[in-house]
Formats: structure tokens, C-alpha cells, sequence
């Protein structure tokens, strides 16, 4: 391939499509979030991976698993916990088996706050998603997106 493969070409402008609708859909919510409940989309993404815990085996996640699962770095992950915590939506301790290991977990205000954010978040990706697929560069990726089914 050169620089001038219009295989390339297509390829890039692929890429673009995809990162435009990313920033537009994250953009969207970020600003909902934001304005209705006093959360990011970090802040949000995070409260809702900590809130899928379980007390059964492998149920919590370490710090490591935390920051893969929100797309962080595990220090900005640990920064961001710290935000949380200082807010008293989140709780860290040690683990029992593991003195090493430290988890956290939603607090109860955590929780209520990230039930009353959930439906702002769906409306605001649906409100997104919606407004992309009137552009026509956007509508075959927001098909996609509305026809994906993540296995559990």
C-alpha cells in the first residue's frame, strides 16, 4: 500500500467516521450527565463497572481491571476513585484474602446517584445516535452500532 491506495483513503476516512461519531455521541452525553447530575462520563462509567460487582468469586475488580474496564490509565483510574471517594460515592478497603489488593466498591449515594444518571445517559445516546444518523457518513455506523449485540 501507498499513501495514495485508495484502499488506504477509505480506510482513513472509515477511521475518521468512526472517531467523529465517538466524539459526538461522548460529547452529547458528557454534557448531560454533566449538567443533570454533576458527572462526567468517566465519572459515570466508572460508578456503573464498580456497581456490577458481586460478593462471589472473582466479583470484585482490582485497580488494574478497574482502569482496563473504564479505558484509563491505573493512575488516572486511582484519581478518579480518590474524586469519587471524596465525594462519598465509593468506598475502598482491603482484601480480605490479599492484604496487598485494595477494591471499591459504590457506596449507597453512589448508587442512588448512578440510578437517577442511568436514564440520562440512554436518553442522551439515543438523543446522539439519533441526530448522527441523519448524516450520511454517520448512518451506516450508527446501524451498526443500533444492530450490535455484545455477548454477556
Amino acid at each position: 500500500m501507498t499513501a495514495t491506495d485508495p484502499a488506504l483513503t477509505a480506510l482513513s476516512q472509515s477511521w475518521c467516521a468512526l472517531s467523529l461519531l465517538h466524539g459526538k455521541i461522548e460529547a452529547h452525553i458528557e454534557r448531560a450527565l454533566e449538567t443533570n447530575h454533576g458527572l462526567s462520563m468517566r465519572e459515570y462509567s466508572l460508578l456503573d463497572v464498580l456497581s456490577r460487582q458481586h460478593n462471589g468469586p472473582g466479583g470484585h475488580l482490582q485497580m488494574k481491571q478497574v482502569a482496563d474496564a473504564v479505558m484509563l490509565s491505573q493512575s488516572a483510574t486511582t484519581r478518579l476513585v480518590t474524586r469519587l471517594e471524596d465525594r462519598g460515592l465509593l468506598t475502598r478497603y482491603l482484601c480480605d484474602t490479599d492484604r496487598r489488593g485494595i477494591y471499591t466498591d459504590v457506596t449507597e449515594s453512589g448508587l442512588a446517584l448512578l440510578a437517577e444518571a442511568r436514564p440520562t445517559n440512554e436518553r442522551a445516546l439515543r438523543e446522539a445516535l439519533d441526530e448522527a444518523a441523519k448524516n450520511p457518513e454517520l448512518a451506516p455506523l450508527v446501524r451498526t452500532v443500533e444492530e450490535l449485540r455484545v455477548p454477556a
